[in-house]
């Protein structure tokens, strides 16, 4: 059990302390993933950014997805998807998931482009893997962008999905793999839907510290 996410970052950090030579990118998936990744990369001391993906949700239930979406189109859909929903619809929802990729690009990252990845290790965050669809999206991104390792680190997980990410990056580092998985929600104490204002207000604290520790 993890108090916040910030805790579980702390803890998270501490396991990942021995990759601090290989000056990893850290990349984490918003807006869950973000004080999580910021902890790990704070205490590595190494860069930060954030990787845009969503979520393809059903239209009658969104909080159940089919899928995910990358910011630069990579795609993951379960194999069965296409029984439940009809082509045109899929292309329908990934649109308007693309548009809100657009705008958390602009909204979170200022309209930046990713870090170059090219030949770095890079360490994919959030904070916790559910279904895993978002988390692969963004493996198959890094993928093509030429990387030298991928690794996925997670404070959650559950065995299943957990043992299919592993066997897509080269290192999986997962700290809880409960018995009976239900949600990552149910490994915090506190655990709440983050705001885009929250993820902003994170980000400038980041900057402030990395700022005075510096002067």
């Amino acid at each position: 059990m993890f108090k916040n996410r910030k805790d579980a970052g702390e803890k998270l950090a501490k396991s990942l302390e021995k990759y601090k030579a290989e000056n990893p990118l850290i990349l984490a998936i918003p807006r869950g993933g973000v004080e999580v990744g910021l902890q790990v990369a704070r205490k590595l001391k190494v860069d930060f950014s954030l990787i845009i993906a969503r979520k393809l949700p059903f239209p009658d239930n969104p909080e159940a997805g089919f899928g995910a979406i990358a910011e630069d189109g990579s795609t993951f859909i379960f194999e069965n998807a296409y029984y439940w929903l009809s082509g045109e619809n899929i292309e329908k929802i990934k649109q308007q998931q693309i548009a809100e990729i657009d705008r958390r690009i602009k909204t979170l990252r200022g309209g930046n482009s990713l870090p170059d990845m090219k030949g770095r290790t890079v360490i994919l965050i959030d904070d916790g893997i559910a279904m895993g669809s978002t988390m692969k999206a963004a493996i198959e991104l890094c993928k093509k962008r030429g990387t030298k390792k991928i690794m996925v680190a997670v404070p959650v997980a559950g065995r299943e999905v957990a043992e299919e990410i592993g066997n897509k990056v080269g290192e999986l580092v997962v700290l809880e793999i409960p018995r009976y998985f239900r949600a990552v929600a149910e490994s915090y104490e506190k655990w709440y839907d983050v705001t885009d204002e929250e993820v902003l207000d994170l980000l400038r604290e980041d900057v402030r510290d990395q700022k005075a520790d510096k002067s």
